[in-house]
């Protein structure tokens, strides 16, 4: 049984077992979050919904369907070259290391990583760090097969939960941030997110950074519209979770999943088309919105990258590439930054 306790004024510490813990902010600072960015997304065209609200308990099911899928093939081809370069990276992470996650999700990603680091001889302490409340099945699945892993995680917003990274001492950090979550970012923002990692990390701390490769537009369409239609049902739950969070009324059969390869920005760009004019009352966030029909509501970027780009970002942000790895099709990259 999960045992809840005040860690301080703005989190509670919910202790799972001897080994496993996390930090999560009071349920009605998550939903003040949610509404504040609502109101401002949502009150004027062109609307928009931050892709960070995709991961309730149910976005987070849908994803790891999504994850599974024929079409879908950055996890796949991620993990792959993740079980490539354990030897390697294991070289990297001599000396007492903490892995922290970003965005932990899933922990198939996750083991191999651990597993370079215990070859390495790093430490076994694991901080995931997840804005979603499933970050406690995920994380806790890893307990069984590493009995010496110490996990704190922590529900929050990966800014606020490296600031209490930041304050935990005792080791080197091993940052972790996968599944080319970066690319959901704009360039500034992206840019302002590494430098935030650049001022988190310390001499001797190390980043992995897993991007999408720019590919065949064809591929990349169908990587985002899936046939099965798991990716159209993921982007609509963003409407249920408003339903659900804020006491919207949004009828999501009159809504539709578009997504579409913007070739010279090198991104997949996804949206929410309304089929019809609505005029929809949001109640949490305190704001109600005509939608005409044909209207776009967007709620991700997915950029792609190339070799050179990648390199250039680093450097801009003050980062240094270590190493930079590839699968054979040239698909996907995962590089190991430092100061």
């Amino acid at each position: 049984m999960t045992r809840q306790r005040m860690a301080n004024p703005r989190r509670l510490e919910c202790v799972v077992s001897e080994r496993f813990s996390y930090l999560r902010p009071p349920e009605p600072s998550k939903r003040g979050d949610l509404a504040e960015a609502v109101r401002h997304s949502m009150a004027n065209a062109p609307r928009s919904i931050p892709p960070r609200f995709f991961y309730d308990e149910a976005g987070s099911g849908l994803f790891e369907e999504i994850c599974s899928l024929p079409e879908y093939y950055q996890t796949r081809t991620e993990t792959a070259i993740l079980k490539d370069i354990r030897p390697e990276l294991s070289q990297y992470t001599r000396g007492r290391f903490r892995l922290v996650e970003l965005g932990s999700g899933s922990s198939a990603k996750t083991r191999c990583v651990l597993d370079a680091m215990l070859q390495g001889g790093a430490g076994a302490e694991y901080v995931p760090i997840d804005i979603s409340d499933s970050l406690e099945g995920g994380a806790g699945s890893l307990l069984d097969d590493y009995p010496g892993l110490s996990i704190t995680g922590i529900v929050d917003t990966y800014e606020r939960g490296l600031l209490t990274v930041r304050h935990m001492g005792g080791s080197r950090n091993l940052v972790a941030f996968l599944g080319s979550s970066l690319g959901n970012m704009s360039a500034s923002e992206s840019d302002r997110f590494l430098r935030m990692m650049r001022d988190f990390m310390e001499p001797g701390d190390l980043f992995l950074l897993g991007l999408d490769l720019d590919k065949d537009a064809a591929v990349l369409e169908a990587a985002y519209d899936d046939s099965r239609g798991v990716t159209a049902r993921f982007n609509l739950n963003m409407l249920h979770r408003l339903n659900r969070e804020l006491g919207a009324d949004f009828d999501v059969s009159a809504f539709s999943h578009h997504s579409v390869y913007n070739r010279q920005a090198q991104r997949i760009e996804m949206y929410l088309r309304s089929n019809a004019d609505c005029r929809v009352s949001v109640p949490g966030a305190g704001i109600t919105v005509s939608i005409k029909r044909g209207e776009l509501i967007h709620t991700e970027n997915s950029q792609k990258y190339t070799v050179d780009s990648i390199r250039a970002m680093a450097s801009s942000a003050g980062l240094q590439v270590l190493r930079l790895w590839r699968d054979k099709l040239g698909m996907f990259s995962v590089s190991l930054l430092s100061l």
